[in-house]
């Protein structure tokens, strides 16, 4: 998870990909004298698929970037030490949260390093589950950017952190029994996108009496998954953060068949539009 619940694409909050940092030395001071850019980091979630989950949320205590040539050992940068809390439920279809946006050295930057002292869940019904992360709110969680982003003098490079919560928290118990969910895992998935090679996808999805559709799985693929979200209320979805490239499109809901468009082309900074028509099942 590309401020943008049955899953998806948080393009944002995601995703949520990785493992956990070892420990590196930070360098979060700028030698006088150094060209400056700015970048601008946005948070999405790739929506989590469970209808009885009110909130996922996570605290974000420290945010870092690293540079793709190490400078004497210290390639880390603090971007922020600020304590923020966001639920990711609440970024899909388009919304994002800004993490932080900063003046930094202009170069090449591929790794993000993420904070994360909590996590937990708070269901319909009221019960909260609460995640420790010790090693991510001590050492890190490594998110790759692929390709590198490259911070520009006088310009704004953005990134897109894609939280994928239905990945991200782990489901302990079966919600369809009486004994119902009795616990989270919570290990963190995320999706580093850089936004100047990446476009979007969007569409409505509707039934085959016009009548639009919520809820409704689309998913985008290019030999494996790329990014998933649902529709809302409208019927309306948006799958951001789209690597430029060719990829094929699926949308389905319960109790209509499978739909599919393949060869949409995805250029970076453009929108591609794609509308479904989903027939029920007899």
């Amino acid at each position: 998870m590309k401020l943008h619940l049955w899953k998806s694409s948080l393009l944002i909050i995601t995703a949520l990909i990785f493992s956990i940092f070892l420990s590196c030395t930070e360098d979060s001071v700028t030698e006088p004298g150094d060209a400056e850019g700015t970048i601008l980091i946005r948070l999405t979630d790739a929506p989590f698929p469970i209808d009885l989950i009110d909130e996922a949320n996570v605290i974000i205590t420290k945010i870092e970037i690293r540079r793709a040539t190490e400078d004497a050992g210290r390639p880390f940068i603090t971007l922020s030490e600020d304590t923020v809390k966001f639920n990711l439920l609440e970024l899909q279809n388009d919304v994002t949260e800004d993490l932080v946006e900063i003046d930094i050295p202009i170069g090449s930057y591929n790794l993000v390093r993420l904070y994360v002292s909590e996590a937990n869940i708070l269901l319909k019904d009221g019960s909260e589950f609460v995640m420790k992360v010790p090693s991510g709110a001590q050492t890190g969680i490594k998110i790759f950017i692929e390709p590198a982003i490259e911070v520009v003098g006088g310009l704004t490079s953005e990134l897109l952190l894609d939280f994928d919560v239905s990945k991200s928290f782990v489901v302990q118990g079966n919600p369809n029994t009486p004994a119902g969910i009795n616990g989270f895992i919570f290990t963190p998935v995320i999706r580093a996108v850089n936004m100047s090679t990446a476009g979007r996808i969007t569409g409505v999805v509707t039934d085959n009496a016009s009548t639009v559709l919520e809820n409704a799985a689309v998913w985008v693929e290019q030999d494996s998954v790329v990014s998933t979200t649902f529709t809302g209320t409208n019927g309306y979805y948006a799958l951001i953060g789209v690597l430029t490239g060719n990829y094929s499109v699926y949308t389905t809901k319960a109790d209509h068949d499978t739909v599919s468009a393949s060869g949409l082309e995805v250029v970076a900074g453009n929108e591609t539009q794609q509308d479904f028509e989903l027939t029920p099942k007899q």
